[in-house]
């Protein structure tokens, strides 16, 4: 069996040609436009000799870019490798290394945010990686970094047309990167199958809510699962209107959900709290709420008072859901035709299975009985990677286990208690402190390091680093922050870094990292 997961975007191009695509400040696109821009990246790609199961990585914020080349990618039936856009030169040089990307495609970004320049470097120090490709602005601008192709230039010669490659159902279409609880970021991979199922199952569950034309407010990172899941893939596949919103701010979600009559959104706690907060008096709520049908919460619990709230303002039940890379992304979410449970992650969607396990993988049945979540179904990874040892420790005979403690209730409806161990979630963004303690043990005064999170108003948690410095010497705490910052992700750096004389230890020699908090 043939399937390919850019066959959602060229159904709904069939189906509605002229119909507004994606939607940025005043660009607008249409199906037919969307398709064909990808048909031209599927082009360029195959004449540059990618084939069909070579992976190509793509850094974009939420511009029409993004499903352009992504789908473009998949066309060629090749696979998409998307990079968080706040990646430094060092990390993304090991994720196209880690994934065996033959070529790359970046956005040149901002003055704030100089995407194309950290791109380049990173390709530049990865042998493997043959090709780059520069996507600006202005299509038909000059590269602004000496050696590197623009995409747009690049197209110039393209036609608007390809023939698909008929990828297997099992064949990988996309490869995530999470990084687990320890060592270096892992990539997930999944099928066209996997993507597929899950974002048509997406459809089936909010139907109920569902207008016969969806109106989508991404401001969720496309690079990111549940972004591109339950928003660019199942909106695609039933022709929804996709208003992106490059970077969240409040203000002007407010106005874009007025202004585009948004009737889909969906956000992470902390973005919730945002829009509820620029609720001025200046604010028609009551226009928003003749839309607005659909409103969805992932990536962290959501506090009840902003579910109560945001339903008092616009009269919509936020829908809570779980899920992680691994599993494409959803496993289970709140059923709008059940009753809302606020505080919990809902039920397993159509096809799924869930369950709860001890260390020694038997089933933990009492209710309200804590254990680890593990899940089986449609939307379970391939597998990491190039790493079947990993893969062989969080899989066994189909079921994939999270690392995150759950209780399930007497009806079937499951809690989230605890996260996966020494997890961070900054922003809805997960962070593994082990990753960031290993960079700054590069720091040539750093002996010893243990991050945590602390509570933080604004992002949810903020990292913390503990820090031993090596005998005599000299740095100041926020010199070490300054160093983080040039060397990591902004979402990853340490905003708070104490320097200690020694650490809190097991008997063994493990960091207590429990005793840490508070201080």
């Amino acid at each position: 069996m043939t399937l390919n997961l850019a066959t959602l975007l060229e159904d709904s191009a069939r189906r509605h040609p002229g119909r507004d695509a994606v939607v940025l400040g005043d660009t607008r696109l249409t199906y037919a436009q969307v398709n064909g821009a990808a048909n031209q990246v599927a082009g360029l790609l195959a004449s540059r000799g990618i084939r069909p199961g070579d992976k190509v990585a793509l850094s974009c914020p939420n511009l029409p870019y993004f499903p352009i080349v992504y789908y473009g990618i998949l066309k060629a039936g090749a696979v998409v490798v998307p990079l968080n856009v706040l990646l430094k030169g060092r990390e993304i040089a090991y994720h196209l290394a880690d994934s065996d990307a033959r070529a790359y495609l970046c956005f040149e970004g901002t003055a704030d945010l100089p995407m194309g320049a950290e791109g380049f470097a990173g390709f530049q120090q990865t042998d493997g990686c043959e090709h780059f490709f520069l996507i600006t602005a202005d299509p038909a601008a000059a590269s602004p970094i000496d050696g590197a192709q623009t995409l747009g230039r690049a197209l110039a010669d393209q036609p608007a047309t390809f023939g698909t490659v008929g990828t297997g159902e099992t064949d990988t279409a996309v490869i995530l990167y999470t990084s687990g609880t320890t060592g270096q970021p892992k990539g997930a991979e999944l099928s066209h199958a996997n993507l597929v199922l899950n974002a048509l199952t997406c459809n089936r569950l909010f139907g109920a809510l569902a207008t016969d034309h969806e109106r989508h407010l991404i401001t969720l990172p496309l690079f990111h699962s549940f972004g591109s899941t339950v928003q660019m893939n199942a909106g695609f596949a039933v022709a929804s209107t996709l208003v992106l919103l490059p970077r969240f701010a409040a203000d002007q979600v407010v106005a874009l959900l007025a202004r585009e009559k948004i009737t889909f959104f969906a956000g992470v706690p902390t973005m919730y709290w945002g829009l509820l907060g620029a609720l001025t008096e200046d604010v028609d709520v009551a226009e928003i709420a003749r839309t607005i049908r659909v409103a969805v919460s992932g990536g962290a619990s959501l506090p009840v008072e902003i579910i109560k709230q945001f339903k008092e303002r616009f009269g919509v039940q936020i829908l809570e859901g779980y899920g992680l890379s691994e599993t494409s992304p959803v496993a289970t979410f709140s059923d709008p035709e059940r009753d809302a449970r606020p505080g919990s992650i809902g039920v397993p969607i159509w096809g799924v299975e869930v369950k709860l396990i001890d260390p020694e993988w038997k089933a933990v049945e009492g209710v309200d009985e804590v254990g680890e979540i593990a899940i089986r179904g449609h939307n379970i990874m391939k597998g990491y990677y190039s790493r079947p040892g990993a893969t062989a420790e969080v899989m066994r005979d189909g079921w994939f286990r999270t690392g995150d403690l759950a209780r399930r209730d007497a009806d079937g409806f499951y809690y989230i208690v605890d996260r996966a161990k020494d997890m961070i979630i900054r922003g809805g963004f997960n962070v593994y402190p082990r990753e960031i303690e290993e960079v700054m043990l590069t720091h040539p005064a750093v002996s010893l390091v243990a991050v945590i999170g602390v509570p933080d108003e604004s992002h949810g948690e903020e990292m913390k680093a503990f820090v031993i410095k090596k005998p005599g010497a000299e740095i100041t705490e926020d010199e070490l922050i300054a160093w983080c910052k040039e060397n990591m992700a902004a979402y990853k750096y340490p905003r708070f870094v104490q320097f200690t004389d020694a650490l809190p230890m097991t008997a063994t020699g493990k960091i207590l990292k429990r005793e840490l908090a508070g201080r």
